[in-house]
């Protein structure tokens, strides 16, 4: 038979049914690495099983006190973060604050958008005589800084400017900077972390804890 020809041959039915085999033997274990795959990545788009609820993280006993002891200038606040991942497990973040001392009637002064209209918070934004910000610029996401020398919240990135109460007052921001809910409880000072959507106008929560 010419080699060309060869191909056209479909072999004795012993052949065949070791061709039919290896070929169903294939498919099955692909599918098998196929589903391998797919189950972390699906399971970890969702909570561990027994993951707690509770997004509230505290301080340390180092920072709480430091945090009750601050006067007039902002505070740093360092904390950590625990997340948890379906493929990956969990892990601690480190993440941080900025802790101004204000009064509800201060605060609703300088930021009435916060206790009216759509962008309402739904928690209250001073409480232990502190305004907890995060620490994400509200236009492109970087972490800005509290410069002493012109008592304003600056971006080194894009030069926004922020009041000590999260006022936009220059730059190419949408809103002024976001509070955080802060609690006591428990003998224990606890931060909900949440991450809000960049560059607009509206607070649009992106993630929580």
């Amino acid at each position: 038979m010419a080699h060309a020809e060869a191909y056209k041959d479909p072999g004795t039915p012993d052949e065949q049914s070791r061709r039919t085999f290896m070929a169903n033997a294939v498919i099955a274990l692909g599918g098998v690495i196929g589903l391998g795959i797919a189950v972390p990545l699906v399971a970890s788009l969702f909570p561990a099983a027994g993951a707690s609820n509770d997004q509230w993280s505290s301080l340390s006993p180092d920072e709480a006190d430091a945090f009750k002891k601050a006067t007039n200038q902002p505070v740093r606040i360092t904390f950590h973060v625990h997340e948890e991942n379906g493929y990956l497990g969990g892990a601690d973040l480190d993440e941080f604050v900025w802790g101004v001392k204000a009064t509800e009637d201060q605060l609703k002064a300088e930021r009435p958008e916060l206790y009216t209209g759509d962008d309402k918070l739904p928690y209250p934004a001073v409480n232990m005589g502190f305004v907890i910000f995060s620490p994400i610029c509200p236009h492109l996401g970087c972490k800005y800084a509290w410069n002493q020398q012109q008592n304003k919240f600056l971006c080194p990135c894009h030069g926004s400017v922020y009041s000590e109460l999260g006022k936009h007052e220059a730059g190419p921001a949408l809103r002024g900077l976001d509070p955080l809910p802060l609690r006591e409880y428990q003998g224990k000072v606890q931060i909900t972390w949440i991450e809000y959507k960049f560059n607009s106008p509206q607070l649009i929560v992106q993630k929580v804890g």
